[in-house]
């Protein structure tokens, strides 16, 4: 049997000893050696090609791209919020056709550009907690874009600034401080005129009490759209590895954010971001109670009980291939949570999902 890109992955004779190995296999899409003329050759053997399906992972790897481009060359692109647009369009068809597989990739597809990936994953959770509040597509449309642009004031900085362990200079404060005032002025400068977009990027750093900033405003003064980038922008930046620390464990992330929006955060809008990301996020890797070792790939039937695929078996072995659990059952409920290093076994993201999420 060949995956899907030609490449080898059992061989003759390999004997399938479960159903669920069987279901899996299928789920991957693979393609077994058929003799076809029209097929491709691997090993000296013809396999049927796979049509091309679209892949989410690769849309976001995409935009993330385009995106870095694009606000890189602001100041002399031409029809900027045509293309940034275009840019929120394909990204929030991706994040709608397969909402798990695009969570995912804000845990397990954590590539080295910081800036472009941190305001894609924000965007992705800000149209998700969007639907779910049944905005309006042209609403969510801008809010999109707003989460997209909100940080191309310091776009090429922060990649530096995530990498420090020392206290920033002053003058990076300054940058931080002044960076949604100084976006809407470059955004401006480029074409963007929609007031709603830019007056949610000026304010996506404002908190429920007061203390946020550039404005120093308060709860009903604040737009709610600013305030759902406002928490998708919170978690994301918890959960990304940086070099002088670990991320957060997702859990620990969400805690933390419930602790804080005791005054920072609409208390609403984080019922509602609990609600869609659940208490342990797409992505996340845990230990069951049967000894497995496992990423969360999917809801459950409550916050707290996710679907997963187990990864390593309960001695540690790594498993032929990801094998699906409901940790609603009492044997596969989650005992803890670990960090990715705590989890010896390679795998990709197309391994857990399908076509759908290969890169």
């Amino acid at each position: 049997m060949y995956g899907s890109d030609g490449s080898l992955l059992l061989r003759k004779g390999f004997i399938v000893t479960s159903p669920n190995q069987v279901s899996a296999l299928i789920e991957r899409g693979l393609f077994a050696d058929t003799g076809k003329s029209d097929a491709g050759l691997r090993d000296g053997k013809t396999v049927e090609k796979a049509s091309e399906a679209p892949s989410v992972v690769r849309t976001i790897n995409a935009v993330r791209a385009e995106l870095r481009r694009l606000v890189y060359n602001l100041a002399t692109e031409a029809d900027v919020p045509a293309q940034l647009i275009s840019l929120t369009k394909k990204m929030g068809a991706a994040v709608f056709m397969a909402p798990d597989v695009a969570l995912g990739c804000i845990l397990l597809n954590q590539d080295d550009n910081y800036g472009p990936r941190h305001s894609v994953d924000t965007a992705v959770v800000s149209l998700l907690i969007a639907r779910t509040l049944k905005k309006p597509a042209d609403e969510m449309l801008m809010l999109g874009a707003a989460a997209l642009t909100m940080n191309v004031a310091m776009l090429r900085q922060q990649e530096k600034l995530q990498e420090k362990s020392e206290t920033l200079s002053a003058s990076e404060q300054q940058l931080i401080s002044e960076h949604p005032e100084t976006a809407v002025r470059m955004l401006r400068a480029a074409g963007v005129d929609n007031e709603d977009w830019l007056s949610w990027v000026l304010h996506h750093h404002e908190n429920e009490d007061g203390s946020g900033y550039p404005e120093k405003k308060s709860s009903a003064d604040i737009p709610q759209n600013a305030k759902i980038i406002s928490l998708a922008d919170r978690y994301c930046a918890r959960v990304c590895a940086r070099s002088y620390r670990k991320s957060m464990l997702p859990n620990a992330a969400l805690r933390d954010i419930l602790v804080e929006g005791k005054s920072k955060i609409d208390p609403m809008l984080v019922t509602v971001f609990i609600k869609e990301l659940g208490t342990y996020p797409i992505g996340t890797f845990v230990k069951l109670e049967s000894g497995e070792t496992a990423v969360v790939t999917g809801k459950g039937a409550t916050t707290t009980t996710p679907l997963v695929h187990a990864l390593l078996g309960p001695r540690g072995t790594p498993l032929s291939m990801p094998i699906r659990r409901d940790t609603q059952k009492p044997l596969m409920g989650i005992r803890e949570v670990l960090h990715r290093d705590q989890v010896p076994v390679k795998f990709t993201m197309r391994h857990l999902w399908g076509d759908i999420a290969r890169l």
